[in-house]
């Protein structure tokens, strides 16, 4: 083991959680304290910070940490695409496996319908960078100011004419009286790594050790475990329409007449499986969830 633990930056606010609960399941426990930056992690080659997604990338980039979670738009937003190292792209929010999205959004009774629309008016956001680059694109010069928080209800005040901020489903923009006009980008979360450190052989083999767990405990979000006992005259019946990693598990029981059969599927095809698998004579349906699919 090395003497230097690996420098982990978890992301403060509204990842936070998601984070924590996402590393318990890949297995880190993290304790995080009121008015401490530095969680507590039951792993002796790591040290945690709780950083805000929004300056993560800088601190990896120059080397103040060694590994960090942040969005595709802060590492846009800061310029940082050419100073880390994308390890994993890791789907979820602080409500869902999902990516998010930026809009570009206005008052429902405004009269701005498009980009083109937004020629010499004034637009808030946080991703001011990015926003500037994607009305430039799109041939449109307009005054973007940074937002310090509250950003919807800059535009519902009329202190500015549109509004670019991140929405999961657009419920929270629509709430607030406002109307999605355009999408500015998608982002997800990103596994980054300082270069430096990602070169190191230690390092290299710790940050690819997390990530491949961290992706494992993402991807069992989506999977559970069917397992059932079948007639054996039945299995070429069932076996068509269930679906599996590779292929479903059959044993053979001590009664002959009946066989057990598992495996691994989506969770969104549970429901429509398990009235098809009980016609088709199986019993003892049972689904568990999964930790992780590696």
């Amino acid at each position: 083991m090395t003497t230097t633990p690996l420098k982990l930056g978890i992301p403060k606010g509204s990842l936070e959680q998601a984070t924590i609960e996402l590393f318990a399941q890949a297995g880190w426990h993290i304790t995080p304290f009121s008015r401490n930056y530095f969680p507590v992690v039951d792993d002796p080659e790591l040290s945690c910070s709780l950083v805000r997604p929004q300056e993560m990338a800088l601190y990896v980039a120059d080397g103040t940490l060694d590994l960090g979670l942040t969005g595709q738009d802060w590492i846009r937003e800061r310029a940082c695409e050419e100073k880390v190292t994308p390890i994993s792209l890791l789907e979820y929010s602080k409500s869902s496996n999902k990516p998010c999205r930026w809009v570009l959004a206005v008052r429902k009774e405004s009269s701005i319908q498009s980009l083109a629309d937004l020629q010499g008016k004034r637009i808030a956001t946080e991703l001011e960078n990015v926003t500037r680059k994607h009305l430039l694109e799109h041939g449109v010069e307009a005054e973007v100011i940074f937002s310090w928080g509250a950003t919807e209800a800059k535009a519902v005040e009329g202190l500015v004419d549109a509004i670019v901020e991140i929405t999961e489903t657009g419920s929270t923009i629509h709430a607030h009286g406002l109307r999605i006009v355009a999408d500015v980008m998608q982002t997800s979360t990103c596994l980054i790594a300082n270069p430096a450190a990602y070169a190191d052989p230690w390092k290299k083999e710790k940050i690819d050790q997390i990530a491949l767990l961290l992706s494992a405990a993402l991807t069992a979000r989506h999977k559970v475990m069917l397992k059932m006992n079948i007639p054996s005259a039945n299995l070429q019946k069932i076996l068509p329409f269930l679906p599996s990693l590779n292929a479903p598990t059959v044993s053979h029981l001590s009664d002959s007449a009946w066989l057990a059969v598992e495996t691994v599927v989506d969770r969104t095809q549970v429901r429509g499986l398990i009235p098809q698998l009980k016609s088709a004579g199986a019993v003892g349906i049972l689904e568990y969830d999964l930790k992780k699919v590696v």
